[in-house]
């Protein structure tokens, strides 16, 4: 059975002054509800990850700014660098995976770390919905997949019998385009 990470929950004092600084980060808002006055949950996402935080009132009880070492990933060490986010003072020889960080804050001061990771260990992954952002996304990629498949058939004059490997690279090629736009 697996197991994935889906949600960590953020201590905050100002929920609206956490929002707006995630948001600031190029986060995306994925809730924001009210189920009584005592209890609000803003949930929002790193670009990229399959697994969101949550904040609010009446969430948890611990002390605002308590989460401590947060750690994202990020492929571009350097790109992270020129956020909101500084630890070392440069990235490690030759991006070695693994090797280069930044940090930095919230409003609260719970602590987040950045590392670079350009090659995952073995049986690390991410997942394809983190590359597509919802399964309507992934939905729709393979759709666009499809009519270039069908154009890329046209051109060969027949049925293409490696299509698997195909799919397979037009969807790591228009993951990474869609990362880049």
């Amino acid at each position: 059975m697996d197991y994935k990470l889906e949600v960590v929950v953020v201590p905050v004092s100002d929920v609206d002054r956490a929002k707006t600084f995630y948001a600031g980060l190029g986060w995306r808002l994925d809730a924001d509800f009210v189920t009584w006055p005592e209890f609000r949950v803003v949930q929002m996402t790193p670009p990229g990850s399959a697994c969101a935080i949550i904040f609010g009132t009446g969430l948890t009880t611990a002390t605002p700014g308590s989460a401590d070492g947060l750690q994202l990933v990020a492929d571009d060490i350097d790109a992270a660098r020129a956020g909101p986010a500084n630890r070392v003072p440069g990235p490690a020889p030759d991006h070695k995976s693994y090797g280069s960080w930044v940090a930095f804050a919230d409003p609260d001061g719970n602590s987040w770390y950045v590392q670079e990771v350009t090659n995952r260990l073995p049986g690390r992954a991410t997942s394809a919905l983190a590359a597509y952002g919802s399964v309507d996304g992934l939905a729709e990629a393979l759709r666009h997949a499809a009519a270039a498949h069908g154009k890329h058939e046209e051109e060969m004059g027949h049925a293409d019998p490696d299509w698997p490997d195909w799919y397979a690279q037009y969807m790591v090629d228009e993951s990474a385009r869609l990362k880049a736009s």
